[in-house]
């Protein structure tokens, strides 16, 4: 057994015994060379057997509920009123849209479903609306987990959603305190988080994640994941740019698809116990690595995206076909 390997064995046992991974061995699973990825992804599929359902994948989907015109100036994001891009632009939609949006969301085989909406923070009307949602899927008896991702809520919002049958708040970290500044201005890496901390106080489950391929170096990847070992949150969804024409980052470098592998298993090790979810730029990162992907994962975003189209659910369930995996369903 050579160097390489049997630092990916070690780091691997150190994940399977929930020890953390240090900052330096994660920048090394990052560095390892590219004939050494199929053994760190039967590694990490190992690590995520270990904490995780075997032979299952998760299917999550969004209703994009309210679009555009939002005042934050996230470099990556269509619908920043800073950039032109072609989007469409509306407020929240009615109640009977975002329940009509879960029975979508369970026809393509979703577990779970999430509210999203454009903006720095849902005003109180909008939470009101979104809890009258909620109380009517949750009314319908349909088999689906509600989340609700509606930037910085305060603890009174976050009650209430709760109350409501919310069970699951994403609000993403996007990328590294340090890198932040990068592709944010308008608001601060540290309000997001102290929203996360806010959540988890009040018995929220927590999804947050980042977009990798901004610009962000190897070190920023590192420092994100770490981030969430540290929170320990429930779930991380991981997205890959896919840059959108008109906003600052549509010539930005992307990752390539052993690139991507490399930092999904290195989440992995670093976040054992999380879920995974597989999520924007999935299909155009990953390309024929995509079941490579899945092996480590424990989700994927499935019906498309906030302003993307997503990638045919047919092939999604080819591909669970294909690895003789079984599509996850339960309820909170």
């Amino acid at each position: 057994m050579d160097r390489i390997e049997a630092f990916l064995f070690e780091v691997a046992e150190k994940a399977m015994n929930y020890e953390k991974i240090n900052r330096d061995e994660a920048l090394q699973i990052l560095e390892i060379p590219d004939e050494y990825i199929a053994l760190a992804v039967y590694l990490a599929q190992k690590v995520k057997n270990k904490f995780h359902p075997k032979d299952k994948i998760e299917f999550c989907s969004i209703i994009n509920a309210k679009s555009g015109a939002c005042s934050e100036d996230c470099k990556f994001c269509a619908q920043s009123k800073f950039y032109k891009t072609p989007i469409n632009v509306y407020n929240l939609v009615p109640v009977d849209e975002i329940v009509e949006g879960a029975y979508r969301a369970v026809e393509f085989g979703a577990n779970r479903y999430c509210v999203v909406l454009s903006g720095r923070s849902a005003t109180k009307e909008e939470v009101e609306k979104i809890c009258q949602g909620v109380e009517e899927i949750k009314r319908g008896n349909l088999p689906i987990n509600v989340c609700v991702s509606a930037g910085t809520l305060e603890e009174e919002s976050l009650r209430k959603l709760k109350e409501a049958g919310v069970k699951r708040i994403n609000h993403n970290l996007e990328a590294s305190e340090n890198f932040f500044p990068n592709i944010v201005t308008t608001h601060l890496w540290r309000e997001r988080y102290e929203t996360i901390k806010r959540i988890k106080a009040i018995g929220l489950s927590t999804c947050s994640g980042g977009i990798f391929g901004m610009g962000e170096s190897k070190e920023d990847r590192v420092d994100l994941a770490l981030t969430y070992r540290e929170l320990e949150v429930d779930s991380i969804p991981l997205n890959f740019l896919m840059p959108i024409e008109g906003t600052p980052l549509q010539n930005a470098p992307g990752v390539t698809p052993l690139e991507a592998l490399k930092i999904i298993a290195m989440f992995r090790f670093t976040n054992p116990k999380a879920e995974l979810r597989l999520c924007g730029g999935r299909e155009q990162n990953l390309r024929d690595f995509h079941g490579m992907a899945v092996l480590m994962t424990n989700a994927m975003m499935v019906g498309g995206y906030l302003t993307r189209a997503g990638r045919d659910i047919k092939k999604d369930y080819q591909l669970l076909k294909d690895l003789n995996f079984q599509r996850l369903v339960s309820t909170e």
